[in-house]
């Protein structure tokens, strides 16, 4: 079986499971977007969510959060892993954009990589999520998930986000993006499908009777 046969079984199990995908970060505005996927980096989107449901009703503007400094905010997202370190990049973030940006969100990946403590994959989901551009944010789940399923080699982040874009449709990688991820957090699990049991590695790899381990991005 091809790659291009995978991704057609892949595709129909995901629209199958998830006609309707839910974004998994709360927000308020594309600014709030980019805090929470700034502060999803080593941490679950729950844990994300919990922090900034408390956040973003008051907080939810750069101003806001240049007006508190970075010792305010450090005490805001202190249930947060490495919340001193994204502290400091959610406080020069926003002064960046109010420096540079009249307080707004740029909508290119180049501006968006130059601001503080942003990288590709949260680029991406803003560019994804917030302004509806055709991306594929790729994260180590999804790297895994790509790998067990036969649709890269393994070797970076980077290699797997342009194989997944050389196989799936432009106009699907939105919401594809977002169904890898549910779909891994609910069926194929680090710990627990191995590439064996879920529907997706069955349908791809019938015959697999060893566990398939990933190589870390």
């Amino acid at each position: 079986m091809n790659k291009r046969e995978k991704s057609l079984i892949i595709q129909k199990i995901l629209n199958s499971t998830y006609p309707k995908v839910p974004i998994p970060l709360n927000y308020k505005n594309i600014f709030t977007l980019l805090i929470s996927v700034l502060l999803s980096a080593q941490c679950t989107d729950v844990n994300v969510n919990n922090v900034t449901k408390n956040i973003y009703p008051r907080y939810n503007h750069p101003k806001h959060f240049v007006k508190l400094g970075r010792k305010k905010i450090e005490r805001l997202i202190k249930k947060i892993g490495i919340f001193r370190v994204k502290a400091k990049s959610i406080y020069y973030l926003s002064k960046t954009l109010i420096e540079k940006y009249n307080g707004k969100v740029p909508n290119t990946y180049e501006e968006l990589e130059q601001l503080p403590g942003v990288g590709h994959k949260t680029a991406s989901v803003v560019m994804s999520q917030g302004f509806g551009y055709p991306a594929f944010p790729v994260d180590t789940h999804i790297h895994r998930l790509a790998q067990r399923w036969g649709l890269t080699n393994g070797k970076s982040v980077t290699q797997t986000e342009k194989d997944l874009k050389d196989i799936f449709s432009k106009k699907n990688w939105n919401k594809l993006h977002l169904q890898i991820i549910w779909y891994g957090r609910e069926y194929c699990k680090a710990r627990d499908c191995y590439g064996l049991t879920c529907k997706i590695c069955k349908s791809c790899y019938p015959n697999r009777k060893k566990k398939f381990i990933t190589k870390k991005a």
